[in-house]
């Protein structure tokens, strides 16, 4: 009973993810959307065809990383296997032996964000002068500042241009928030946080305040619904009248982002708009993962039951072979 029970909610949450997917894409026409926060997808797979079939590959991107799981793809089933075991030595972080579902949701979420790294790596190097272990205040200032004091920066506002010193207010704001040993410096896992704060739970009080302040024009501290609308038709260019969707936009406004029917978002119902809590694709293919592998239905998993269920979250020669000649009939 208790495992049916499971398999029922399972179930209902991998249903959920493909409806709300769905849902999402029927929202193109919301011109809304670009200011939410939608990190990109554990996959460029469906997670489900047609007549709902599993596509693993879906689970091998969000297992291992799009990169990483086209090198699995070239390796014999034996090397495939030695190497996924060799994966989830690395996840297993308090090597405890065993894989917990906070283990596996943040190995997710890293391939997630894994865009993040990619740039946080570009980026390094042209900011770290010294080419030591961290970044100085002063030297990304210098980098991203021409070394100039906010003193001088204000002087020179008329010449720069007066988004420089907004600029600088949210950097400073952003390496206080990101530096979390209180060092004043950027190490190489407090960089990533700094660049991109949206992919990171402790950086989002800082995104939504970013956000309020660039929407919110007249600076109370909330978002009437003349604000919201302002900012989606700015980024429309010049208008003779006001295009269709701008109903749609005031009627989403009004029903489902002012939550307590004031005419106005507030912090926590801007929030919610930038980080929906209704739904987490890690946390859906976490579950999913888990009930598919853990055989002792114990809630974690071990290496063994991870390279037991091999073609669950890695590939091989073998597995794409068969999607190949699987591909060639459907064909």
């Amino acid at each position: 009973m208790e495992y049916l029970k499971v398999s029922i909610i399972v179930s209902l949450a991998i249903f959920l993810t493909a409806v709300h997917n769905v849902y999402c894409k029927n929202l193109g026409d919301s011109h809304s959307e670009d200011r939410v926060h939608n990190p990109e997808g554990l996959s460029d797979h469906a997670h489900f065809g047609v007549h709902n079939v599993h596509n693993s590959a879906y689970d091998h991107d969000a297992f291992l990383g799009e990169e990483e799981a086209k090198k699995f793809e070239k390796l014999s089933p034996e090397q495939s296997r030695l190497r996924l075991g060799k994966v989830v030595e690395t996840i297993d972080k308090d090597k405890d032996g065993f894989v917990s579902d906070a283990e596996l949701k943040d190995q997710i979420h890293h391939n997630q964000n894994r865009y993040i790294y990619r740039d946080a790596d570009r980026l390094w190097n042209g900011q770290n002068l010294n080419k030591d272990h961290v970044i100085t205040w002063a030297e990304y200032n210098y980098t991203s500042y021409s070394g100039m004091s906010e003193e001088q920066l204000i002087q020179r506002k008329a010449e720069l241009g007066g988004d420089i010193l907004k600029r600088l207010k949210h950097d400073k704001r952003r390496w206080k928030a990101a530096d979390q040993d209180g060092d004043n410096q950027m190490n190489i896992n407090e960089f990533p946080p700094f660049l991109h704060p949206e992919g990171f739970n402790h950086m989002r009080d800082i995104v939504v305040l970013e956000t309020m302040e660039d929407m919110d024009k007249d600076g109370d501290g909330l978002l009437s619904l003349e604000e919201f609308i302002a900012d989606l038709l700015a980024r429309e260019g010049p208008l003779d009248k006001e295009p269709d969707w701008v109903a749609t936009e005031r009627e989403y406004f009004m029903v489902t982002r002012d939550k307590n029917g004031d005419g106005r978002m507030n912090t926590e119902e801007l929030r919610e708009w930038i980080f929906p809590t209704d739904h987490d694709p890690a946390e859906a293919e976490t579950n999913h993962l888990i009930y598919e592998a853990d055989v002792n239905k114990d809630g974690r998993l071990t290496k063994e039951e991870i390279i037991a269920n091999h073609d669950l979250f890695a590939g091989s020669q073998a597995t794409e072979f068969g999607r190949n000649i699987k591909d060639h009939d459907e064909f």
